[in-house]
């Protein structure tokens, strides 16, 4: 019978069930060898090997919860020990530090504390330092340890400043280290970083132990820093580096170095430090400042696009940062203002209040408010945001000065002259284009005939795009500022703030010069035309304040805003400048009671009703206070009207 006739036989199920592996394996199976058949036990195991434990096998040990958290936890200490070399050192040092770091314990005991950790870390501090424990354990002993154990962590970690310069943990370490150095140990530091500046910089841990050094180090070491980001001459040779001179122009001219050597150098730089946004250190923003002094127009528009957003709101609380937002605002085109206005409001938070309140960003919004034409978008992003606040703004020494800048622009009186020169600073090459153009397009006007052909030509020569061709701005000052002060309700809401707080602001050393600028309508009579009524108010609440009766020497709890240094002066000056206010106080207030005040601050104000311009002012105080005058109880000052 052939084999294609036969059909295969059905297995019993029985026999499926006894041996699952035989139908599973298509392995033909061996026979057994006669050693293997010896060493077998009757129950199927062999000699010498331990019988497995399995799921369905219930001679099985069960361990508890409380078993198998012990047996993972021993598990995970052993894997710890074979990764980490120093695990058992670890575990020491985090036990002291539990103990130093308490706030209730002795200044010896902790000092002992510290000194077995220092003693314990002995010879290894390098490599313990970028751990996550130890570096914490190594930053409470060098806030509290002696000067000799200081010198002792300087002596093992100085060796290894650069490679712990860029670890996430030893990072900190080195903050607290150069926090405590001596100068010896600083310049050490600093000498270490050299020829390292730059890649440091760039690096988002790294440059916060180089702004570190260069906040710590004085002019030259600050400039030693500075000069390898300038030039490969100034990195390689380190006696080229010179404190007279400091700026990167002044630099160039005095060594005879290459312009277009600098600029590429410094690019390279700068490139990567703004695509990576390792923008909040003050180094950078030195480095920035400088590179904009020579940097071209190409140059020059690639750090405004970079810089125009979210990053800027980062860099404006320092000197030098604020002037980059600055010069952001004036040579940026509307698309990069716009991007930079929106970015200090977002969904989450605002940050207009915080940059009003800092003594650099106050200058960004106070230029901002000079500058940028689309006061729609100025008013719903900041001017809404002070108007929240406007009682503090008017009380802070930095939060005035943008309410200043709109009520009295680039005055010398509230402004120092670094505040001006900040607001005047340009960039050199966009400034150049800028020029170009105008006189281009003062030809235009001349000639007609040559306007397309003219527009064809500063096309081709600017090389730019559109965006940085427009620096500062084409909208009228007076309608701009009327926009964002009178029309936008600031005005309105300014006043009845300072109707509430009267007296307050008269004697606060900074708010009194807002409520004087308001109290006259502002520069050039912003206010006058069209909230006269609202200023009428103001001056009947200061009127009713000063009208109040003089407090006796047993009742004195503060002084009467006549008798105090800052209010009677601002008083002084209302009355020489406002004539409406002028008539308006001495009625309510003065008429019949000037001898009783003619002593002290408040004679100051007396005076001014003789000498004020205003004719009918004069006339109205002069019956009862040139008896005063002729009795020698009243003296005419003779001083200078302010300006």
């Amino acid at each position: 019978m052939s084999s294609k006739g036969l059909k295969p036989t059905k297995r019993k199920d029985n026999e499926s069930s006894e041996k699952p592996d035989a139908l599973k394996s298509k392995k033909p199976k061996l026979a057994p060898s006669n050693n293997t058949i010896q060493n077998q036990k009757p129950g199927g195991q062999e000699h010498g090997k331990p019988k497995s434990f399995g799921n369905n096998d219930k001679s099985s040990v069960t361990l508890s919860k409380k078993e198998r958290r012990v047996q993972a936890k021993e598990l995970t200490e052993a894997r710890k020990k074979r990764r980490k070399p120093h695990y058992t050192l670890e575990q020491e040092l985090a036990t002291l530090w539990e103990k130093m770091r308490r706030r209730d314990i002795g200044k010896e005991d902790r000092l002992k504390l510290i000194s077995e950790a220092i003693q314990k870390m002995k010879g290894k501090m390098h490599e313990i330092a970028g751990s996550h424990v130890s570096s914490r354990v190594l930053q409470t002993c060098l806030k509290y340890c002696s000067q000799d154990e200081k010198d002792v962590v300087f002596k093992e970690l100085h060796p290894h400043f650069l490679s712990l310069a860029s670890n996430t943990y030893a990072v900190h370490v080195l903050q607290k280290m150069l926090d405590g150095a001596s100068k010896q140990q600083l310049s050490a530091c600093i000498s270490s970083l050299r020829g390292h500046v730059a890649s440091l910089l760039r690096h988002m841990v790294g440059s916060v132990v180089v702004d570190h050094a260069y906040h710590l180090g004085n002019a030259a070491q600050k400039q030693e820093l500075l000069g390898e980001l300038y030039s490969t001459e100034l990195q390689l040779f380190k006696d080229l580096n010179s404190t007279s001179e400091k700026r990167v122009v002044d630099i160039i001219a005095k060594l005879g170095l290459q312009k277009g050597s600098v600029i590429r150098h410094m690019t390279a730089i700068v490139q990567p430090i703004l695509e990576k946004g390792i923008v909040d250190h003050n180094i950078t923003h030195k480095l920035l400042i400088e590179y904009m002094t020579v940097a071209d127009k190409t140059s020059a528009a690639f750090v405004i696009q970079q810089l125009s957003g979210p990053l800027l709101i980062r860099m404006v609380h320092t000197r030098d940062g604020s002037r980059l937002a600055m010069l952001c605002v004036k040579h940026g085109s509307a698309k990069e203002r716009k991007k930079l206005i929106k970015a200090m409001k977002t969904e989450k938070d605002s940050h207009v209040g915080s940059i009003a309140s800092d003594q650099y960003g106050s200058m960004v919004l106070a230029c901002i408010f000079s500058i940028v034409d689309d006061t729609k978008l100025v008013t719903k992003i900041i001017v809404r945001e002070l108007e929240a606040n406007l009682k503090d703004l008017v009380m802070g020494k930095n939060g005035r000065r943008p309410l200043l800048q709109l009520l009295h622009p680039n005055s010398s009186r509230y402004f120092s002259r670094d505040d001006l020169a900040s607001l005047e600073l340009s960039v050199p090459s966009l400034c150049l284009m800028d020029k170009s153009e105008t006189k281009d397009s003062d030809g235009k006007e001349s000639a007609e005939e040559e306007k397309d052909e003219q527009e064809d030509t500063v096309t081709e020569e600017s090389g730019l795009e559109e965006n940085v061709t427009i620096a500062g701005s084409k909208k009228d000052p007076l309608l701009r500022r009327q926009e964002l002060l009178v029309k936008s309700g600031l005005a309105e809401r300014l006043i009845d703030v300072c109707v509430e707080n009267a007296e307050e602001f008269l004697k606060s050393n900074f708010a009194k010069e807002v409520m004087y600028e308001v109290a006259v309508g502002g520069c050039d009579g912003i206010l006058l035309p069209t909230l006269s009524e609202n200023l009428r108010e103001l001056y009947q609440a200061i009127a009713s304040v000063a009208a109040e009766p003089k407090p006796e020497e047993s009742e004195k709890s503060s002084q009467h805003i006549l008798e105090d240094f800052h209010s009677s002066r601002t008083i002084r000056r209302l009355v020489l400048d406002s004539p409406t206010f002028a008539s308006i106080l001495f009625k309510k207030a003065l008429s019949g009671k000037c001898r009783s005040w003619a002593q002290g601050h408040c004679s100051r104000i007396l005076s001014a009703f003789l000498e004020t311009q205003d004719v009918q002012v004069r006339e109205m105080a002069k019956e009862e206070l040139q008896v005063l005058v002729d009795e020698g109880a009243l003296k005419i000052t003779g001083t200078k009207k302010p300006e």
